[in-house]
C-alpha cells in the first residue's frame, strides 16, 4: 500500500471535501482502485449534484449501483438529486394517490416540488449508506466523493438539523411533504450521525491546491465540520508543481514559489492535521491507467527543452467585453463547475466595464466566493455584495414575522416562528435575495458569480417553480408581468458565460451545463476557458505536455460547443486586486 498518510489503518466510511476544482473526484477514484487491487471490497459513491465520477472512469454509472469490470472488486454509484427526488415524491405521495381528491394530491407534488426536498431525498439516499444494511454488507470500505465544500457542509449538517426538527415537531403545511418523509426515517438518520461522528468508522479527507485561497477556505471547512462532530481529518494537498519543473521556466518558476509559499503560511488550523502531498501529473486524469498513477510519490526528474510551446493565437476576454459594454446595462452571469475560476472571472469582467466608466453591481451566490479578497480594492463605479444564505435567512425571517406574524395572536405567532426556523426557508430567501439582485440589471451592469454547477441548477429550479406558479396564476390576466425566470431567458437582458478549463473533464461539464440550461430555455452566450498554459509561453516539459493536451479540448469549445469563446492565459501571480484583474481581462500573462 501507499505510504500516504489519509491511507494508513483506514475506517470503513472516507469522505473526501474541499472547494470545487482541487480533484476531489479524481483522489477519491485512485484511493477506491487502489484499495479494490489491494484485495478490498469498495463502493464508491459521489453525493455531487453535478457528479464526473462516471466520466472519469470513461463509462456510465448513474443512480444505482455499478459493478466497474475493469477493477475487480470495485462499484460506484452516482447520488442523481433529481431522480432521488422523484423516487421520493412517489414514496410519499404514492399511498395516497387514490385515496384522498385528486386536488388534495396536487396540492402535496406541489411542496414536494422545490429544491428542499431536492435536497432532502439525497440526503435520504445518502444516509442509507451510512448505516448496516443490505445495501452496503458486502463493502469493506464505502468512499464518498462529496459535493463542493458549501453544499457538503449543509448536507452534513443535515443530519442533527432534521434530527432536531423532527424532536421538536416542527413544520407546518410548509414542510408538509418533506417531513413526512422523515419523519418514517428517524433510527436511520440518528445511525447516521453516530456513523458520522465516531473516529473508528469515518474519517474526513481535506483536498485543497497549493493556493492560498483555497487554504483559507479548507481551514474554514475543517473548523465548521469539527464543530458538528467530524474530527478524523486529514488534508491532502493536491496538483503540486514539481520544483525540477521550475529551472530555466519563468511561469513555473513563478508558480513554485507562490505554491510553496502558501504552504508555509497554511492557517494554524491546518497544522496539525496529517498531510500529504500529490505532485501535479503531466497527463488528464481520465481513465484506469492515469488514475493509477495519481497516488504515486516517487519524484520523476524531467528533461528541458530550449523549444518553447506555441503560445496560440485566441479571443481575449476583453474581446467579449467590448461585445458585452456596448448595451450599457444587463446582467452577466458566469456559471461553471468549482475550481475554474468563476469568482476571479466575474471581478475580470466588473472591473473592466466598471473602468469604462460603466455602472457595475459585482455580486455571487456562491457560499464559498469571497470577492473582496478576490479584488482587494476599490474602484469608482463598483459595487460589491454577496448572497450570504444566513443573512438572507435570517433578514426574510424577520420579515415575515413583522407582516404576517403582525396579525396573529401569541400562539399562532409561536407557530410561525417554528415555521420558520425549517430548513425549507432558506431555499425561499436565497431566490428572493437572487431575484431582488437582478432586477437591478435594468438599469446597470449586474456582473454575478454563480455558485458551483449543481447548487446553481437547484436556484434556477426555484426560479423555474416560481416562474411556472406566476404563468399559472396570470394566465386568465392581461397585466404584463416579468419574473427571473424570463430575464434570464432573454438574451438581450441576460448573458451566461460558462467558465471551464482546457482539460476533457470540465469541458464535458460545461457541455452538460449548457444542455441543461438550454432545456430550461437558456442559451448561453459565451464560453471561456480560463487558466491555458497553451495560450502562454513555457519551458517546462511537464507544463509543456499539459498545453499541448489543451489543444483539443480548446478547439472542441471553438467548433463545437460554441461560436463564441475567449481564452484566459496561466498567469504568474494569482490575479488578487484591481490591477490583476484588468490583467487578465485583457489576456496579458
Amino acid at each position: 500500500m501507499s505510504a500516504l498518510k489519509f491511507l494508513v489503518q483506514l475506517p470503513r466510511f472516507l469522505f473526501f471535501t474541499g472547494k470545487g476544482g482541487v480533484g476531489k473526484t479524481s483522489v477519491a477514484c485512485a484511493t477506491a482502485i487502489q484499495l479494490a487491487e489491494s484485495g478490498r471490497r469498495v463502493l464508491l459513491v459521489s453525493t455531487d449534484p453535478a457528479s464526473n465520477v462516471g466520466q472519469v472512469f470513461g463509462i456510465t454509472i448513474g443512480n444505482h449501483i455499478t459493478t466497474l469490470t475493469a477493477v475487480p472488486g470495485l462499484a460506484a454509484l452516482e447520488v442523481d438529486p433529481q431522480a432521488a427526488a422523484q423516487a421520493y415524491r412517489d414514496w410519499i405521495v404514492g399511498p395516497v394517490r387514490g385515496v384522498l381528491p385528486e386536488a388534495v394530491v396536487k396540492g402535496i407534488e406541489e411542496q414536494l416540488s422545490g429544491a428542499c426536498t431536492t435536497e432532502i431525498a439525497a440526503f435520504d439516499e445518502f444516509t442509507a449508506l451510512l448505516i448496516d444494511s443490505e445495501l452496503t454488507a458486502d463493502y469493506d470500505h464505502i468512499i464518498f466523493d462529496t459535493a463542493p465544500t458549501g453544499r457538503t457542509i449543509r448536507l452534513l449538517q443535515l443530519p442533527g438539523t432534521w434530527s432536531g426538527f423532527l424532536e421538536e415537531g416542527k413544520g407546518d403545511a410548509s414542510c408538509l411533504g418533506p417531513l413526512a418523509g422523515l419523519e418514517k426515517q428517524r433510527s436511520q438518520y440518528k445511525a447516521a450521525v453516530d456513523a458520522l461522528a465516531d473516529p473508528q468508522r469515518s474519517r474526513l479527507i481535506l483536498v485543497a491546491r497549493a493556493q492560498q485561497a483555497t487554504l483559507r477556505e479548507v481551514a474554514r471547512t475543517h473548523e465548521e465540520l469539527a464543530a458538528i462532530g467530524l474530527s478524523q481529518q486529514y488534508l491532502v494537498v493536491n496538483g503540486i508543481l514539481p520544483p525540477a519543473e521550475a529551472a530555466q521556466d519563468p511561469l513555473a518558476t513563478a508558480i513554485c514559489q507562490r505554491e510553496q509559499l502558501a504552504l508555509a503560511t497554511m492557517p494554524e488550523a491546518l497544522k496539525s492535521l496529517p498531510c500529504d502531498h500529490i505532485q501535479l501529473k503531466p497527463f488528464n486524469l481520465v481513465g484506469l491507467e492515469a488514475l493509477r498513477q495519481l497516488l504515486t510519490t516517487a519524484i520523476q526528474a524531467t528533461a528541458h527543452s530550449e523549444a518553447t510551446t506555441i503560445a496560440i493565437q485566441t479571443p481575449s476576454l476583453s474581446t467579449l467585453v467590448d461585445d458585452i459594454a456596448k448595451d450599457g446595462y444587463g446582467l452577466v452571469m458566469l456559471m461553471g463547475k468549482g475550481g475554474v475560476g468563476k469568482t476571479m472571472l466575474a471581478a475580470a469582467v466588473a472591473v473592466e466595464l466598471a473602468q469604462r466608466g460603466l455602472p457595475v453591481h459585482l455580486t455571487s451566490s456562491d457560499p464559498a466566493a469571497n470577492l473582496s479578497e478576490t479584488l482587494n480594492g476599490v474602484m469608482t463605479n463598483l459595487t460589491v455584495s454577496r448572497i450570504d444564505p444566513h443573512a438572507e435567512t435570517e433578514h426574510y425571517r424577520q420579515h415575515v414575522l413583522e407582516t404576517k406574524g403582525a396579525q396573529l395572536d401569541a400562539q399562532g405567532r409561536a407557530l410561525l416562528e417554528e415555521d420558520l426556523r425549517s430548513p425549507c426557508t432558506e431555499e425561499i430567501a436565497v431566490f428572493q435575495a437572487f431575484s431582488r439582485i437582478i432586477r437591478e440589471a435594468g438599469k446597470k451592469f449586474v456582473v454575478m458569480d454563480t455558485a458551483p454547477t449543481g447548487h446553481t441548477l437547484l436556484l434556477l429550479d426555484a426560479t423555474g417553480a416560481y416562474h411556472r406558479e406566476v404563468s399559472r396564476q396570470m394566465v386568465r390576466s392581461s397585466v404584463h408581468y416579468l419574473t427571473p425566470m424570463m430575464q434570464l431567458q432573454d438574451p438581450k437582458q441576460t448573458k451566461v458565460l460558462l467558465v471551464t478549463l482546457a482539460e476533457p473533464t470540465p469541458v464535458m461539464e460545461a457541455a452538460n451545463l449548457q444542455a441543461d440550461l438550454r432545456r430550461a430555455g437558456i442559451e448561453p452566450w459565451a464560453w471561456v476557458i480560463n487558466n491555458s498554459i497553451a495560450a502562454t509561453t513555457v519551458y517546462s516539459t511537464l507544463l509543456r505536455q499539459r498545453a499541448a493536451n489543451e489543444l483539443p479540448e480548446i478547439e472542441a469549445v471553438a467548433t463545437i460547443h460554441s461560436h463564441r469563446y475567449a481564452v484566459v492565459p496561466l498567469l504568474k501571480a494569482e490575479p488578487v486586486g484591481v490591477v490583476r484583474s484588468l490583467k487578465m481581462s485583457v489576456g496579458h500573462p
